[in-house]
């Protein structure tokens, strides 16, 4: 069986261009990979001219400069690219919350005016950002410890944590790293994150993901070694997820 995976465009902030919002098939995401350490000092000189007031304040409230060069290599990239899909300068991007399909709170997936969605997730000094034409989902994380990965993995959907139990302690953390990203990717497609039981959702450990949630296509993102990324994509017209989405 193929392994799906998608391949993410190198950010540059000096040469980063995208053709029109009509040349985005509907349900193929484009993805942009950022790297802070080669770019955040370019993004951190761009960022007066770019960053709203909140996202300045954001980044001056960072007590480590390495968690601040992230943040706005991230935020600028985001804002570039989503000016030039939208045909407006960076700085005029305007982007809101929309309502949580849970609770109704001013907390769900990022928007934008012009019909774009996008999404965003940050992991150490890389982030990755996707954009489409219908709701999507990202993640990218640092493959993390033994302790944490068997820890959190508990929390999984329980075929999950099976599947992590099996395996040689030395292989868990990647295939931890691998089902969370391609959960956490899926859960802000759907605007509701976190909040959702961690249980409910059975996406895989493996190599290959398990096909996703009704109306949604889930696929592994390449990355560099010692990280784990995903991104979800949702139908058009698909409705959001039911909190009562049964485990199997």
């Amino acid at each position: 069986m193929t392994r799906p995976v998608h391949q993410p465009i190198q950010f540059d902030p000096e040469d980063a261009v995208l053709g029109s919002p009509s040349s985005w098939p509907a349900r193929i995401p484009a993805l942009w990979i950022v790297d802070a350490v080669r770019h955040g000092d370019r993004a951190e000189r761009l960022a007066p001219g770019i960053l709203d007031a909140g996202e300045q304040r954001r980044a001056e409230s960072f007590a480590a400069s390495a968690d601040r060069r992230c943040y706005v290599a991230a935020h600028v990239a985001l804002r570039i690219l989503l000016g030039a899909r939208l045909g407006i300068e960076p700085r005029d991007v305007r982007m809101v919350r929309e309502p949580c399909p849970s609770c109704g709170g001013p907390h769900g997936r990022p928007a934008t005016d012009g019909g774009v969605h996008f999404s965003l997730s940050h992991s150490r000094d890389l982030s990755l950002l996707a954009f489409a034409a219908v709701p999507l989902g990202v993640d990218v994380e640092a493959v993390p410890g033994s302790e944490a990965a068997a820890e959190v993995g508990a929390m999984l959907h329980p075929a999950e944590s099976r599947e992590l139990t099996a395996l040689p302690a030395s292989d868990r953390p990647v295939a931890f790293a691998r089902a969370w990203t391609r959960k956490e990717a899926y859960l802000k497609g759907e605007g509701i994150g976190l909040a959702r039981d961690l249980s409910l959702d059975h996406l895989g450990t493996g190599p290959v993901p398990r096909p996703g949630p009704a109306g949604w296509t889930v696929a592994d993102v390449l990355v560099p070694a010692g990280y784990a990324a995903a991104v979800a994509v949702r139908a058009a017209g698909q409705p959001p997820v039911a909190d009562g989405h049964r485990r199997k």
